[in-house]
């Protein structure tokens, strides 16, 4: 976390609401805005957390996705719009949170991740999202971040329903712990998805990501919080490090 310049009034009066929050001060927001923030994936689940983390006041945010935007994409991505399908879905994103919130610094990779390209991906952040639709990526962001000590929420939703847990490195379970496995089954772009819950996920992450960087509130450690709107059921469970885990043993 690099200190940047101080808020200034029109900082202080973007968040005047925000800073209402009981216990929630200047230093917390100035930590915000010392802040960067990966976000792995910015379809309906790390795009909206995108666009929160932007009216919230973060410093900085890294986009790291590959491809353009879709039709079949627009039930969901709230940072798109119609006219921009067939571009660079990164482009758009930063346009969109640009004309949101300038004060935020932005930098896009429009590419795949890799055990390579997830260095890069990570230099200078404090903390990763993860919001990609496959469990090698995923895997690959958590394994850095193990490795590196940095912070990472993991999120996911499948039709209804979906989790959210926080990976601190040394502290809490790593995705290995829980998931050592791939679902055979699982498909990238297999799974339905309705925006509302996408979205409502990703606020949650948006919500988590901010306790954790500036240390406002009481994020989850070795729980997960899963949901299904089905029914509107909510459930904390206790999660373990597995001591076995190749990943996070060592930590």
């Amino acid at each position: 976390m690099s200190t940047v310049s101080t808020l200034g009034e029109v900082e202080l009066e973007r968040y005047r609401r925000q800073l209402m929050l009981g216990g929630f001060t200047k230093t917390h927001q100035q930590k915000l805005k010392d802040s960067t923030a990966l976000i792995a994936g910015v379809g309906g689940l790390g795009g909206t957390a995108a666009l929160y983390l932007a009216v919230a006041g973060i410093g900085k945010m890294i986009l790291a996705h590959y491809g353009n935007l879709t039709l079949s994409n627009m039930n969901r991505q709230i940072l798109m719009r119609h006219d921009w399908i067939g571009k660079s879905r990164v482009m758009q994103a930063i346009k969109t949170i640009e004309g949101i919130n300038p004060d935020v610094e932005m930098e896009i990779f429009n590419e795949r991740t890799s055990e390579t390209s997830v260095e890069k991906f990570l230099a200078g952040a404090d903390i990763a999202l993860s919001a990609r639709p496959n469990f090698h990526e995923r895997r690959i962001f958590n394994n850095a971040c193990v490795r590196k000590g940095i912070p990472m929420i993991e999120a996911a939703m499948n039709g209804m329903e979906g989790y959210l847990f926080n990976i601190i490195p040394g502290i809490t379970p790593c995705l290995n712990c829980l998931y050592p496995d791939d679902d055979p089954g699982w498909e990238e772009l297999g799974f339905p998805v309705l925006g509302a819950v996408s979205g409502a996920l990703g606020c949650l992450v948006a919500i988590e990501a901010i306790k954790l960087l500036t240390g406002f509130g009481k994020p989850l450690l070795s729980r997960m919080l899963v949901f299904n709107t089905m029914d509107m059921e909510f459930r904390k469970l206790n999660v373990r490090r597995d001591p076995n885990c190749e990943v996070c043993r060592n930590t």
